[in-house]
């Protein structure tokens, strides 16, 4: 008997019991679980978040709204990005003098997007419990392909109304028909001697703005002040 045939006998023995035709909203489902692991204000929990980002490798910065452009700007002539693609919802002004500007569309295909150096967007929720940032494909935030082959992405985060606590209060917020990208960090993987190797599977660098009015201070390797 095939690997295959194995996982598919255990699957239909698990079934049996279960009336042909029954959808799964049919069946009721003990949410017993915890959905939170304590309790946060909202600056607590954009400290967590920054503290695990950082965990991550990723680079976190806090800007107030007037002071976005300014810092996504910054972000991309340090990293001396010179083509630049964005989805429709971010605002052009963002983005320096001097770098070419791309849209995201269909017409970019993944050759064209592997001449771009970075892509900014924003986001749809972030998990301060797992440093994750999801992104849904709406209109601030692009196709899956835009943020996956640039090397270097740049997202906005919202706080305190993008942002919560745990997995299950974000995907309460999250639309399940929309493509989703759940990213922790930049791209990464190991070999089997543990040799880490970034950008394998999306962008090598991840640079996240923490965009409140207040400021804030972060938790020891979190955030840096922009």
């Amino acid at each position: 008997m095939s690997s295959r045939e194995t996982v598919l006998g255990r699957v239909r023995r698990a079934l049996a019991d279960v009336p042909r035709g029954e959808l799964p909203q049919q069946a009721p489902v003990a949410r017993d679980y915890l959905r939170v692991h304590g309790r946060r204000s909202p600056a607590e929990a954009a400290r967590l978040l920054a503290a695990h980002l950082a965990d991550y490798r990723a680079q976190v910065h806090h800007s107030t709204p007037g002071g976005l452009p300014e810092t996504v700007a910054e972000l991309l002539v340090r990293r001396g990005a010179r083509r630049v693609v964005t989805p429709a919802g971010v605002p052009a002004e963002w983005l320096p003098d001097g770098i070419a500007h791309l849209r995201d569309s269909a017409a970019l295909t993944p050759l064209v997007l592997d001449t771009v150096d970075s892509v900014v967007t924003g986001c749809a929720v972030a998990v301060a419990e797992t440093g994750t940032l999801v992104l849904d494909g709406s209109r601030g935030q692009g196709r899956r392909r835009s943020t996956l082959v640039p090397d270097h992405h740049v997202c906005v985060v919202r706080v305190p109304e993008q942002v919560v606590d745990s997995v299950p209060q974000a995907l309460e917020r999250l639309d399940p028909a929309r493509p989703q990208t759940w990213i922790s960090g930049p791209s990464a993987t190991s070999d089997i001697e543990l040799d880490r190797v970034e950008g394998v599977h999306g962008p090598r660098a991840l640079d996240v703005v923490l965009v409140s009015a207040d400021r804030w201070q972060p938790a020891d390797g979190g955030a840096a002040q922009s």
